[in-house]
């Protein structure tokens, strides 16, 4: 019987696993230049997992459901097995940006697909390069094909609708985890408008790290986050971000902490503010 494993897994035990040929490492760097960066050096033996066209279905309209909507399970299964994963794995994830894009975001799906052995490389791909892990470039060798069968997302999900009704709840909390200026209004470098959704709070995710990157601990998490979530129950708050990214690197943090998962609002700021729906800026 397997049982759930660690959200993050540091560099020193990764090197120590005494089955790591038969660790399945994930590369989900993120962004334009991710393919070339990976070709030029990676973890030996780790493979790609493309935010783009990998971890989130792009081919619809941002207005309804945001720039990186979740793609299709049966999609997802899909790239599981064309990756060698079963349900038995252990799967590892890494990027370069401590988790942000996209590790947290593959553990998140993995997760909610009822994954039990997933875990984010914590420091990401330079602490595992300081600790002495191997670095490759070029290609990896493709995996043989895992069994990975299809199911619905098991992890908490709420729509624009459920958020709008949640942020009008002084019951509930709708977190927003994009930095303060971006929340405040004063710049927007993605999505068409700035700013946020009213009633909304933001703590952005970049707080969960300590100055070298790593995850701040357990308990310097549940201080940060003990009085925002104020006891509330998972059915009370929400996660967002941008576009349902970086929101789950939150989630992986409060997972961390040892906190039930709140509900992810994947459509996040990219679909609220196509909406036509009220936006306010700070002070607000």
């Amino acid at each position: 019987m397997q049982h759930l494993l660690p959200p993050l897994i540091s560099a020193e035990a990764l090197l120590a696993l005494p089955d790591l040929a038969q660790t399945v490492l994930l590369d989900a760097r993120g962004g334009p230049d991710a393919a070339a960066a990976y070709a030029a050096s990676h973890l030996a033996g780790a493979l790609r997992a493309d935010l783009e066209t990998d971890l989130a279905d792009t081919s619809g309209d941002p207005a309804q459901g945001g720039r990186h909507p979740l793609p299709a399970p049966a999609a997802f299964a899909q790239l599981l097995e064309r990756l060698g994963i079963s349900p038995e794995t252990h799967v590892v994830i890494c990027d370069a940006q401590s988790g942000a894009n996209a590790a947290a975001r593959a553990w998140w799906m993995l997760r909610a697909f009822g994954h039990q052995h997933v875990q984010v490389l914590d420091g990401g791909i330079q602490a595992a390069a300081a600790a002495g892990f191997p670095l490759r470039s070029g290609a990896e060798p493709e995996p043989a094909p895992g069994r990975y069968p299809a199911r619905d997302w098991s992890l908490p999900l709420t729509g624009i609708r459920e958020v709008e009704q949640m942020s009008q709840d002084p019951a509930c909390v709708v977190i927003d985890v994009r930095d303060a200026a971006r929340y405040e209004g004063r710049t927007e470098p993605i999505d068409p408008v700035a700013g946020h959704i009213p009633g909304a709070a933001n703590l952005p995710f970049s707080r969960n790290l300590s100055p070298d990157g790593r995850f701040l601990s357990p308990e310097a998490l549940r201080t940060l986050y003990g009085p925002l979530l104020g006891g509330r129950s998972p059915e009370q708050a929400a996660v967002h971000c941008g576009s349902g990214v970086t929101a789950c690197h939150t989630l992986l943090a409060l997972a961390h902490a040892g906190y039930e998962l709140p509900a992810l609002f994947v459509g996040s700021w990219s679909e609220w503010c196509r909406s036509g729906r009220p936006i306010a800026v700070s002070p607000d």
